[in-house]
C-alpha cells in the first residue's frame, strides 16, 4: 500500500507494531502491553489525521493507486456483469467500461471511467482519460438502456477527457456535447457516483443524472488544481493554494448543490476497504432505483432538468 506524505507518522507506528509483533512471535519477550499501547496510539492518530484533511490531502486520496476502480466496484455490487465493448464507429476505448448487470431483482446498465493500479495498466487505460470513442461507447450503452427500460448507474473517475491531437481529430468536444444532450432527455433513471476524480467535461460526459453522489474523499472540479495554478500563478506547484479556492471536495460540492449527498468511506479512505465502500454504494443504488422507478417519465425528466438548471444560480438579498 502506497503511503501518502501526510500518512508518514502513522506508517512509522504501523512499522513499529509489525516489528514488535515479529519479536513477540519469536517468543523472546512478552510485548503484549507495549503492543496494545502503540495500537491505541495508532488508532487515535489515524482518526486525528483523517478528520482534519486539507483539500490538497483529499486530492491525494482521490488519486490513490489502490483506490477501488469502476470494474471492481461493479463486480462487488452486482451478482452478474456482462461487459460490452466498442462504439460501433471507430473502436473500443478501455478507459470507459460498461455493460449489463443485475443487483438483487433489478437489471441495470453500469458505465464508468476506468483507471489502472500500476503503470502498465494505467497506460492501457490511458490513465482514465477517455477518447471520443469512449464517450460514444457510453452513449451506445445509454441508448440501449433506454430501449430496454433499464436504469443507468455511472462511476466517475477521470482527470478529464484526453486532450491529445488524435482525440480532437475524432471529435472529442462533439462526443461529450452529444452525451450531455442525450442524457438530459433519457427516459430512464440515471444515478452517478464520483468515486475518485471528477475532472471537467470528461466527468460530466457520463454525469448528467437524476442523483449525483460523491465518495467522502473524492473531488469534482471544472479544472485540476495543477491546471488552475498553472493559469493563475504560472506555477503548478501552487496547486495546494488553488485547491483551497476551487471548492472541489465533497462537502463543498454538496453545499453548492452540484451533488446530492456524500457516501461515507472507511477510516483512511476507500482504498483500505473496497468491500465496505461497495456495500455503501449498493445501498444507495437500491434505494434510489426503487424511488426513481415510481416517477412518471415526465417527472423523471423534469427532475433532472431542474437539478442542472438550478446550478450556479444565486439569490442576492
Amino acid at each position: 500500500m502506497k503511503t501518502l506524505p501526510f500518512e508518514q507518522p502513522l506508517k512509522e507506528l504501523q512499522d513499529k507494531i509489525e516489528e514488535l509483533e515479529r519479536l513477540s512471535e519469536e517468543g523472546s519477550v512478552d510485548l503484549t502491553k507495549e503492543l496494545d499501547r502503540i495500537r491505541t496510539r495508532a488508532t487515535a492518530l489515524k482518526k486525528e489525521i483523517y478528520s482534519n484533511l486539507s483539500p490538497s490531502q483529499i486530492i491525494q486520496i482521490s488519486r490513490h493507486p489502490n483506490r477501488p476502480d469502476s470494474t471492481s466496484l461493479i463486480r462487488m455490487i452486482s451478482e452478474e456483469f456482462m461487459e460490452l465493448h466498442g462504439d460501433r464507429l471507430f473502436g473500443d476505448d478501455p478507459s470507459i467500461v460498461g455493460g449489463f448487470a443485475k443487483i438483487d431483482t433489478h437489471r441495470i446498465i453500469f458505465i464508468g471511467h476506468q483507471k489502472g493500479h500500476d503503470t502498465k495498466e494505467n497506460i492501457y487505460r490511458n490513465f482514465g482519460m477517455p477518447h471520443p470513442e469512449g464517450y460514444r461507447k457510453a452513449l451506445r450503452l445509454m441508448r440501449m438502456a433506454e430501449k430496454f427500460n433499464l436504469p443507468i448507474v455511472t462511476f466517475i473517475d477521470t482527470p478529464g477527457a484526453y486532450p491529445g491531437k488524435e482525440a480532437e481529430e475524432r471529435g472529442q468536444a462533439e462526443a461529450i456535447a452529444t452525451n450531455l444532450k442525450v442524457m438530459a432527455g433519457l427516459k430512464v433513471p440515471i444515478i452517478s457516483f464520483v468515486i475518485g476524480e471528477g475532472g471537467s467535461g470528461g466527468a460530466l460526459g457520463i454525469g448528467v443524472s437524476n442523483r449525483v453522489y460523491m465518495l467522502q474523499n473524492s473531488v469534482y472540479s471544472v479544472i485540476s488544481p495543477e491546471g488552475c495554478a498553472s493559469i493563475l500563478y504560472r506555477d503548478a506547484a501552487k496547486a495546494p493554494i488553488a485547491s483551497e479556492s476551487l471548492k472541489i471536495t465533497a462537502p463543498d460540492i454538496v453545499k453548492l448543490g452540484v451533488a446530492d449527498d456524500i457516501v461515507k468511506e472507511p477510516l483512511g479512505g476507500a482504498h483500505y476497504d473496497w468491500k465496505a465502500t461497495a456495500d455503501n454504494i449498493k445501498k444507495i443504488i437500491l434505494k434510489d432505483i426503487t424511488e426513481l422507478k415510481k416517477l412518471s417519465t415526465t417527472k423523471l425528466l423534469d427532475d433532472r432538468y431542474k437539478k442542472f438548471r438550478s446550478m450556479g444560480v444565486f439569490a442576492q438579498s
